[in-house]
C-alpha cells in the first residue's frame, strides 16, 4: 500500500517537500557533526534519527511519484524527472550511514564534553586524524552530492509540471490594478 492522494491532491506534490527540506538539513547536520565532534555529541542520537527519517521519506516520495507518473501525460520532461528521482535513494542512504558513523564515533558522556577540546595534535594518534579527515571529506562529498541531486530533481520536476502552464507576460487580468 502506498500513499497516492492526500486531500484531493496527488501525494507526490506534498511529500516531496519533506525530501526537499530533510535532505539538505541532514546533509548540513552530518557535515557539521563530522567537522565538530562537540556538535555531534550535542546532536546525539537525533543525528542518525534525522537521517533515518530522511532516508524513509525518499521511497515514499518516489512511490507517490511513480503513481503520479502513471496518471499524467508522459513526455520527455516527466521521464527525465522520474529517472533523476530514482537516483536519490543511494545519496540518502549514504547520509544515513555517515550520520550513524559520526554519531557512533563521537558519542560520549557529559564528562567527555566538559573536557577541554584543545587537545594537541601530538596527543591524538595519527591514524585517528586520518580517519577523522576521511570522515569529513566523505561527509562533504556525500552531502554535496545529495543536495545537488535534490536540486536537479526538483528543477526537472518543476519544468515537467510548469513547462506550458503559465504565461511569460501578464495577462492584464486586473490583479493589482487600480483603474
Amino acid at each position: 500500500m502506498s500513499i497516492t492522494v492526500v486531500n484531493g491532491l496527488p501525494a507526490h506534490v506534498l511529500v516531496v517537500h519533506f525530501v526537499v527540506v530533510l535532505v539538505p538539513l541532514s546533509a548540513l547536520a552530518v557535515v557539521v557533526g563530522a567537522i565538530w565532534p562537540s556538535a555531534a555529541r550535542r546532536m546525539g542520537v537525533v543525528l542518525p534519527l534525522l537521517a533515518l527519517v530522511t532516508l524513509a521519506s525518499v521511497p515514499v516520495a518516489t512511490n507517490a511519484g511513480e503513481w503520479l507518473e502513471e496518471h499524467v501525460d508522459s513526455n520527455a520532461l516527466v521521464r527525465e524527472h522520474a529517472e533523476l528521482g530514482d537516483g536519490l535513494l543511494p545519496w540518502a542512504a549514504g547520509l544515513f550511514v555517515l550520520a550513524t558513523a559520526v554519531w557512533w564515533t563521537n558519542r560520549g558522556s557529559a564528562s567527555a564534553e566538559a573536557a577541554p577540546e584543545e587537545r594537541t595534535r601530538a596527543a591524538t594518534p595519527r591514524s585517528a586524524l586520518i580517519v577523522r579527515a576521511a570522515a569529513v571529506v566523505l561527509s562533504v562529498v556525500v552531502a554535496a552530492g545529495a543536495v545537488v541531486d535534490v536540486y536537479r530533481i526538483g528543477d526537472s520536476g518543476a519544468k515537467a509540471a510548469w513547462h506550458d502552464g503559465f504565461s511569460k507576460t501578464a495577462d492584464g487580468g486586473g490583479h493589482g490594478d487600480n483603474d
